[in-house]
């Protein structure tokens, strides 16, 4: 059964291939900050060629659909697209310390909780001259999930750090809330300095070598799926 939201700019579905294929293909009828959550995804994608891989009913995995110019967030040029990773990142972090947690940003856009990768963020622009047009930003927040696949580098979750079970609905429902509030820094040259300080302060690079190893058992579980 498909989650029931507070926001009508929320719509679940029940099984889709990946939210952001959902949401290219109905992109010109969705409106600024329309979200496409899914209980069940067949084909996540992750950054680059990678799949998102999680647990149905137990994670939350979703689009947000960003406008830009009439009706939507005031005109971005597209030297500043940094400037979604900056927002979007910052919003689920505000979500995750409101359940008590510590986080960190591992550029450009995974969010880990000590050494461990609990939420990943992909984003894909479109650009009318210099501008940004839209941003599709998908978002996979590992919730309830308990049991990962050995083979997987270094997940978690939420249930797996606080010992609390989360109704994906109200989960997304409060996440939505930060999302919509660091939107609003996204319309002024304040606001975004401020998400450029905060993001700075909060990322970090890991060693090449220990990318390079997290990438091979990445590529390996794939390859064996």
């Amino acid at each position: 059964m498909k989650p029931r939201s507070a926001f009508s700019s929320i719509e679940w579905l029940e099984t889709v291939d990946s939210t952001n294929s959902e949401a290219k293909r109905r992109l010109e009828a969705l409106d600024n900050l329309s979200v496409l959550a899914a209980v069940e995804q067949t084909a996540g994608r992750g950054r680059g060629s990678h799949s998102w891989i999680s647990s149905p009913g137990e994670n939350l995995t979703f689009t947000l659909i960003l406008r830009f110019g009439e009706g939507g967030i005031s005109p971005l040029p597209s030297s500043e697209a940094v400037r979604i990773t900056h927002f979007c990142t910052l919003a689920v972090c505000d979500y995750l310390e409101a359940q008590g947690l510590q986080t960190r940003i591992k550029w450009p856009n995974d969010i880990w909780i000590a050494n461990r990768k609990i939420c990943g963020i992909l984003i894909e622009n479109t650009f009318s001259g210099d501008y940004l047009k839209d941003s599709i930003v998908g978002i996979g927040l590992n919730l309830n999930q308990t049991a990962f696949d050995p083979a997987l580098p270094n997940p978690v979750s939420l249930r797996l750090l606080t010992g609390r079970e989360y109704s994906p609905a109200s989960a997304l429902d409060e996440l939505y809330k930060a999302i919509c509030r660091r939107a609003e820094q996204l319309s002024g040259a304040d606001g975004r300095s401020a998400l450029e300080l905060e993001f700075s302060k909060r990322m970090f690079v890991i060693d090449k070598g220990l990318q390079a190893g997290i990438d091979a058992a990445i590529e390996d579980f794939e390859a064996k799926r």
